[in-house]
This record gives C-alpha cells, sequence and structure tokens, in this order.
C-alpha cells in the first residue's frame, strides 16, 4: 500500500471526526509522535492515538483545512491552516506509512511562535479532558 493510499484512510478519519477507534485503526502498534510543543517523541499506538485525538478536537474547528499535499513513496506531507482565538495557525504533517498503510511516524510543525504557543495551551487542556474523562 502506498502513502497515497495512507493518506487517503487519513483524511477519510479525519473528515469523520477522528474518533480514537477510527485513528486506532490506521495507526501502527510501535508507531511515534513528534510534537511540536513536547520534546521527546511520544511512542506506541495509545499515545499517538491520544494525541492525535486531542489534536482533532483542538484544531479541528470549521476554519481548519488542508491547503497542500506532497507524497513520495512511504512519505507524505501535508500543510493545514486554522484559526483559533483569533491567531492564525500554519503547519504541517509530516507522515510515514509501513506497507500496510499504517502510520509508523507522524511529525507536526507549526507556525509562527505565537500559534504554538495557542495550539501548546489548547492541547494540554484538551490531553487533560481525557485522562479525566
Amino acid at each position: 500500500m502506498s502513502a497515497r493510499e495512507g493518506l487517503k484512510r487519513w483524511h477519510e478519519v479525519i473528515e469523520a471526526g477522528s474518533s480514537p477507534a477510527a485513528l486506532s485503526a490506521i495507526i501502527h502498534p510501535d508507531a511515534v509522535f513528534h510534537s511540536p510543543v513536547v520534546h521527546t517523541p511520544q511512542v506506541g499506538r495509545p499515545i499517538v492515538v491520544a494525541y492525535l485525538s486531542a489534536a482533532g478536537q483542538t484544531l479541528g474547528n470549521d476554519s481548519f483545512e488542508y491547503v497542500r499535499e506532497l507524497v513520495d513513496g512511504e512519505n507524505a506531507m501535508i500543510e493545514f491552516q486554522t484559526t483559533m482565538d483569533g491567531i492564525h495557525v500554519n503547519g504541517i504533517d509530516l507522515i510515514r506509512f509501513d506497507q500496510d498503510g499504517k502510520i509508523v511516524d507522524f511529525k507536526v510543525m507549526v507556525r509562527p511562535l505565537k500559534a504554538v504557543n495557542k495550539v501548546w495551551e489548547q492541547m494540554a487542556a484538551q490531553l487533560e479532558r481525557q485522562k479525566a474523562g
């Protein structure tokens, strides 16, 4: 399965609301997540699903949109933009897929600094809500 097919599955999950169960189905058990605000890689399906689910709840507002995609072999880069509390957020998701189309590595980069701070603030709050629930 190519990155293009894995990316198609990613978009289907995002458009359906990024549920933890749907995310889990497309994440490799040993996947690694690289956050724009946490300096250590987060390893394993449960933590990757938690971060991606929180990101879906935090970033996935009415203004969220993917604006560009690049695919090369097992890798895909998708640029996104959204607005959070009046702050424009621009970023990329850099995703590597395995031969079965499961995500094995997911790196998020966000700009500008004001947006990074806003994402951190809202992601931290969402992750705390997930722990409590």
